[in-house]
């Protein structure tokens, strides 16, 4: 066992427990919390020192078991005013989830009953439980930056993102196979590439069709 669970799994209970109890999202009863409380209430409570409160913080925030976010303000000070900004600390859904044993709502995995692995391809997992053939990895990531500039657009009518949206989300799940299914790309990529001309959707349009082309030749 890493010796580095053991302080993880007490770092995850302690915002667990916060966030349990919690009246408000900040302030002395909020699930958020500064760091100075956190690593103070840890070394009082487990007797946590602050490189191990910090290194497996760290650990639990990169893997998405904890998450942060930042309050800006403005801070009066001689001859004007300066921003200021305070990072807070609280559980993530996955962490809690974690320690709940799961829930009815938590995502699944769409993929469900089949063994990956056993494939015989490079497929990859994601986190939000789809999966994709690894040597489509960046045209997978490109295609979620496209559908997230369509659904944040100002310029395209709001009855037409969904559309958009399925058609590139239809793309994506082709890229799951060892062998695409280059005739339906074809067809929907030439319902989404008329968006090269919109502001805001045009960079991401360019940058898809670029890495599609060994695809739609």
């Amino acid at each position: 066992m890493n010796p580095n669970d053991g302080i993880r799994r007490q770092i995850l209970q302690y915002f667990f427990d916060r966030n349990a109890a919690a009246t408000s999202r900040t302030g002395k009863r909020g699930s958020a919390v500064k760091i100075s409380d956190v690593k103070r209430e840890l070394k009082k409570l487990n007797g946590l020192k602050q490189q191990q409160v910090m290194s497996n913080l760290t650990y639990l925030i990169d893997n998405e078991w904890v998450k942060t976010f930042d309050i800006e303000k403005t801070v009066n000070v001689r001859g004007g005013t300066i921003p200021s900004s305070t990072t807070f600390y609280e559980i993530a859904a996955k962490g809690i989830d974690r320690i709940e044993g799961g829930s009815q709502f938590e995502p699944r995995d769409r993929y469900a009953g089949i063994s990956i692995t056993a494939t015989g391809s490079n497929i990859i997992t994601l986190g939000d439980g789809n999966v994709v053939n690894a040597t489509y990895g960046e045209l997978h990531e490109a295609l979620g930056d496209l559908k997230e500039a369509i659904t944040s657009s100002g310029n395209i009518e709001e009855s037409d993102k969904l559309g958009f949206a399925v058609d590139v989300e239809s793309i994506r799940d082709q890229l799951a196979k060892p062998e695409p299914n280059r005739s339906v790309i074809q067809q929907l990529w030439r319902c989404l590439e008329g968006l090269a001309t919109v502001e805001g959707v045009s960079a991401a349009i360019a940058r898809v069709s670029t890495l599609l082309l060994p695809l739609l030749a």
